[in-house]
């Protein structure tokens, strides 16, 4: 499958230079890039896909003409908003219709010379560290300071899989995308939520009001519903239960995280919750990819399970052994870590030393484990693995 863009890369020259971007070619476009997927056959046709990839398509030749202007004038002119910015995108839509593909295949070819494509949530954890950092060694405005770095970086920003569920990233992201559009920054981000529903909930979430307003104002909202979720299409067929935990276990898990990742390149994650952090030995795309030992041979509860249930809509889960007496207060992990993910609906795909009912012989909670056995054999079938993630 498609394999994205680096996270984080930026391209192009130094903070200073000002290069006329490469020019927009019809081959470069998004639409163009979709339609040699769906003759290839590697992705197949989908309505709302295809309505998001005009849309794209739309921002790709407007970022082209903008960058023309530029080389032909020295400046940035236009109609598109400040600096001449032309409208960003924002990508909506269910776990697995395809939002990242999309805004990849926009990405590699958009004609702009500074570009960055990053997730949403080590962009916000960039953002505290620039803050943080200014407030330390400097005075004046930070969120200024840290717009203005970023925007010498990239003026194209494209952010995936934004979400907010802090409150300190709610009260920042106003007044620092405020100040990332005024310096002629476009962005694009795709969420699992349309911006109303951003920080649902939240503490004081009236004063994030305005933000969700500045980003209908600056970013066309494409809604792509709640269609099949392709990545679970890509894995229907496959095993997600190996038994024993050897090498070919450990291969089998790899693939699966390809084929759940478009083939992302992994790197570390980190849920923070009630002061505890659970960490994860591999992430990317919604998918996480971690050993039994971290979630269950460590002081989590249901609570933490829960969260990780409903920030990843896959699991992968290395070397589940044999229950034992002794291993009484890992089995209930255990088990409460299956009742997290099954009420998420999440997609489990484990290695183990037996098969589900063989699991445990720890003989107080074997009754308890009756259902947790169950629920490990219906986390195999299709009906389960067809169920939509719900966060």
């Amino acid at each position: 499958m498609l394999s994205p863009a680096a996270n984080g890369a930026k391209t192009g020259p130094g903070m200073n230079d000002q290069p006329t971007p490469p020019s927009a070619t019809d081959s470069d476009g998004p639409r163009a890039r979709y339609g040699r997927l769906l003759a290839e056959g590697r992705i197949e046709a989908d309505p709302r896909q295809q309505a998001a990839v005009e849309r794209l398509q739309a921002l790709h030749d407007a970022l082209g003409a903008r960058g023309a202007r530029r080389g032909l004038l020295g400046r940035l002119v236009g109609n598109g908003g400040a600096n001449g910015a032309p409208r960003g995108v924002y990508l909506a839509g269910a776990v697995g219709c395809g939002k990242s593909m999309l805004m990849d295949l926009f990405f590699a070819g958009a004609p702009v010379g500074r570009k960055r494509r990053v997730h949403f949530h080590e962009f916000m954890a960039e953002v505290h560290d620039r803050l943080h950092a200014w407030r330390r060694d400097r005075s004046g405005d930070p969120i200024s300071a840290t717009a203005a770095a970023i925007a010498d970086g990239a003026e194209l920003l494209c952010l995936d899989e934004f979400q907010v569920g802090d409150i300190a990233d709610a009260m920042l992201l106003g007044r620092l995308f405020e100040a990332l559009f005024a310096r002629g920054v476009t962005a694009v981000a795709t969420s699992n939520w349309p911006p109303e529903r951003l920080y649902e909930g939240g503490l004081q979430r009236d004063r994030f009001l305005p933000f969700i307003d500045q980003l209908r104002e600056r970013l066309d909202v494409v809604d792509m519903g709640t269609g099949p979720d392709w990545r679970r299409v890509r894995v229907a067929g496959q095993p997600v239960y190996f038994v024993p935990h050897d090498g070919k276990a450990v291969a089998a898990l790899a693939e699966t995280f390809r084929l759940l990742t478009d083939g992302a390149e992994p790197k570390p994650d980190a849920i923070e919750i009630g002061g505890r952090t659970i960490r994860i030995e591999r992430a990317a795309e919604g998918v996480a990819w971690t050993k039994f030992d971290a979630l269950c041979r460590t002081a989590l509860g249901a609570s933490d399970y829960l969260a990780l249930a409903g920030r990843y809509h896959a699991l992968l889960l290395e070397n589940t052994p044999i229950l034992t007496d002794e291993d009484r207060n890992e089995t209930l992990r255990f088990v409460a870590l299956i009742d997290a993910l099954y009420e998420h609906k999440t997609l489990l795909a484990m290695s183990a030393a037996a098969e589900p009912d063989a699991l445990c012989r720890a003989r107080d909670v074997a009754f308890r484990f009756r259902r947790t056995a169950s629920r490990l054999v219906e986390m195999r079938s299709a009906t389960y693995r067809a169920r939509q993630h719900r966060r």
